[in-house]
């Protein structure tokens, strides 16, 4: 159970620090207005999300078996 709640609160903590990055650090980042780059800071952070619970649930089907 605990290394259940530690990992939830990983995802949280690296949900927040890449919306700070995004909220804070990226306006002052000079990007073209375009739509394939609002595409991609849109759809990043869901995408790194994803590949980190599909990683973690890879390694734990690897390790029951």
């Amino acid at each position: 159970m605990e290394n259940q709640l530690s990992f939830i609160v990983k995802l949280l903590v690296l949900s927040a620090l890449i919306s700070l990055l995004i909220k804070y650090v990226l306006p002052s980042v000079a990007l073209p207005a375009t739509a394939t780059n609002a595409l991609i800071l849109v759809l990043l952070p869901s995408m790194i999300m994803a590949i980190a619970l599909f990683w973690r649930f890879q390694t734990q089907k690897t390790n029951l078996t």
